[in-house]
């Protein structure tokens, strides 16, 4: 009797132990990953920053650039054409090289930052741009950049 109770009580410790929570997204999960719930576009970023210059959100968007030497940076698309810097608290994961195009979820900080020149040619020789590309960097830029300690890859 006591081999039954203790069959059965590994068998439900086990059903447990490896369920899905239901309450995170679907897709592959990279750092913290992302739980369901009060997700904007990045359409809405800007406003929901408001006068804020940082503030704790979740955000979903179309990734349309990955850092191509480790992944350790991607942007996002935003309607008006701009893209919005998405980096990954403490450095302590990458994405896949060949996300472009594909849909994610992220946790973490949205920021209004002004990213020096140096930083931008950095970034841009990470993703692989042109010389002359390079070279057309001249100014420092006022952007919304976003820490992320969680992204799903969302499968649909």
């Amino acid at each position: 009797m006591k081999k039954i109770i203790l069959a059965l009580a590994l068998c439900m410790f086990s059903a447990f132990a490896f369920a899905q929570d239901a309450t995170s997204y679907e897709g592959k999960s990279f750092g913290e990953g992302v739980k369901k719930g009060n997700v904007i576009t990045t359409a809405e970023v800007d406003a929901k920053l408001g006068e804020s210059t940082k503030k704790d959100m979740k955000v979903t968007g179309e990734v349309v650039l990955v850092c191509q030497k480790k992944g350790c940076f991607m942007n996002l698309a935003l309607p008006n054409g701009q893209t919005m810097f998405v980096n990954f608290k403490d450095y302590a994961f990458f994405m896949p090289k060949d996300l472009a195009g594909k849909k994610v979820v992220i946790d973490g900080f949205a920021e209004r930052k002004e990213t020096s020149v140096e930083d931008l040619k950095h970034f841009a020789e990470d993703a692989k741009k042109s010389p002359e590309e390079i070279a057309k960097i001249t100014k420092p830029k006022k952007e919304i950049v976003f820490e992320a300690k969680g992204v799903v890859i969302l499968e649909n």
